[in-house]
């Protein structure tokens, strides 16, 4: 028997060898090939460097700028010019004094109003200067841009974990279906090297004349359906492998090497929702989305508050004119900006930063809720899983018992073929049932050891304090 499974195993990967691979190592497979969990963690690196960006915030903006302009003329000053813009131009004194000037000017033949004209400025003017900004006071939309960026990295690690946990329930899913299939695969093998011996046997007692016709019918359609049941299981185990192996991104097929297990007992209940309330990723993602909401209300406030900043700027070229050489090499300062009227809304969205907040409360208390219930939940269906694997323990025993007697009574003519393969069946969902139940506690474990943070301790469970399940 043992032989024919190893046969109808290796049929599943005829040309490639199976690699076997522990529920550790098929974790830490996952966790370090997983694309999703790559992108969640490319994720955290963005939200990180934007931390790191949003403490630039408190360094001075210096800029370096040059700017070429193009006037109509040049800028030029006169003494007559400069003479009109005076008050005493309008004056008698004034007046003389222009015709003073213009007497001279007819007496020499010298316009000294020219004689005199400095050129200010030419047509081509370039600049270029160093300028800086330094924010002292900003009510506060600093640090609340931090606590924001803060708030996003935090809830990109959370993420992150719950991405983890659930890769977690997923890989606890396709392994031990991979071995609940396999198993179930080896009790239809069972099944069918049982029926078909006692097709054998129908067969020899036919033609003895010790049994019907219709003994050895019924013996033969039983063994045939075994075998279709079989080769059905065969690709159940197909399939589970495929996804199990997908999942590794092995290039050949994965075999589990750890089998079902069971525990005498669980740690109390309350344990795990104690754990799990103050540990799951989903409840800290809330923590970060508060944070972030506050944050948005202290940069909204921020904007009734005015703005106090050092600023400077120092001349890198000049330009030789009588204009670069009057203005100064460099200015710094003091500058307040106080808002009075504002169109970003400020309001309105500081009104909507406080209901975010009161959001993020009714989902929080909503999810301790949800949370408390899957635990109960999950952590009862872990608990009838056992007891069922357990109770059925003595329905294996009675199954066994049953099939050797009903075998040997076949032969005697003391019980039909109908019997023998009531028997045969009985056993093997039996079989499959326990089975099942082992599946089904391992799955709730797994879940339980996931919302609680507590996946580094399956070790435990499964080597220490497991009880493999044999068939």
């Amino acid at each position: 028997m043992v032989k024919q499974l190893t046969i109808v195993l290796l049929a599943v990967v005829p040309t490639v060898h199976a690699a076997p691979v522990s529920f550790n190592d098929a974790w830490h497979t996952v966790v370090t090939t997983n694309d999703g969990l790559a992108a969640d963690r490319a994720s955290v690196e963005q939200a990180q460097y934007m931390q790191d960006a949003a403490k630039d915030l408190y360094l001075p903006k210096v800029t370096i700028g040059a700017n070429y302009t193009r006037l109509d003329n040049d800028i030029k000053l006169s003494p007559s010019d400069v003479f009109d813009s005076m008050p005493a131009s309008n004056t008698a004194a004034g007046q003389a004094l222009n015709k003073v000037i213009a007497d001279l000017t007819q007496a020499t033949g010298t316009d000294f109003n020219s004689l005199f004209t400095a050129n200010i400025s030419d047509r081509d003017v370039f600049t270029s200067s160093i300028r800086a900004i330094w924010p002292i006071f900003t009510g506060g939309r600093i640090n609340a841009a931090q606590d924001i960026a803060q708030g996003k990295t935090d809830q990109a690690k959370y993420m992150l974990a719950m991405q983890q946990q659930a890769k977690f329930e997923d890989l606890s899913r396709f392994y031990f279906g991979v071995v609940l299939a396999k198993n179930v695969l080896q009790t239809r093998i069972e099944v069918e090297n049982g029926l078909k011996r006692h097709y054998q046997d129908a067969v020899k007692l036919e033609q003895q004349g010790q049994i019907a016709r219709v003994e050895r019918l019924q013996a033969q359609a039983a063994y045939d359906k075994a075998k279709v049941e079989r080769q059905k299981s065969l690709r159940d185990l197909e399939i589970a492998q495929v996804a199990l192996t997908q999942l590794l991104k092995q290039s050949t097929p994965a075999t589990p090497s750890t089998g079902l297990f069971i525990n005498n007992s669980l740690p109390p209940m309350s344990a795990f929702v104690d754990k799990t309330l103050a540990t799951y990723p989903g409840l800290r993602i809330l923590d970060a989305k508060r944070k972030q909401a506050g944050g948005l209300i202290d940069v909204e406030k921020g904007k009734y508050y005015p703005e106090v900043y050092v600023y400077g700027d120092y001349n890198l070229h000049d330009s030789g004119s009588l204009a670069a050489t009057m203005a100064p090499d460099w200015a710094v300062g003091v500058g307040v900006s106080v808002p009075l009227i504002d169109n970003s809304g400020r309001s309105g969205k500081l009104s909507a930063a406080h209901s975010m907040v009161t959001q993020v409360n009714h989902l929080q208390a909503q999810a301790q809720q949800d949370l408390t219930v899957l635990v109960e939940k999950t952590y009862r269906e872990a608990k009838q899983a056992l007891e069922e694997y357990n109770g059925l323990a003595s329905s294996l025993s009675l199954a066994h018992e049953n099939t050797r007697l009903r075998e040997k009574a076949f032969g005697q003519g003391l019980s039909t073929s109908l019997d023998v393969v009531d028997a045969e069946l009985f056993l093997a969902s039996i079989k499959t049932q326990r089975l099942a139940a082992a599946y089904q506690y391992v799955a709730c474990l797994t879940r339980l050891l996931a919302i609680s943070g507590e996946m580094n301790t399956f070790k435990n469970y499964q080597q220490h304090q497991g009880i493999e399940v044999k068939l």
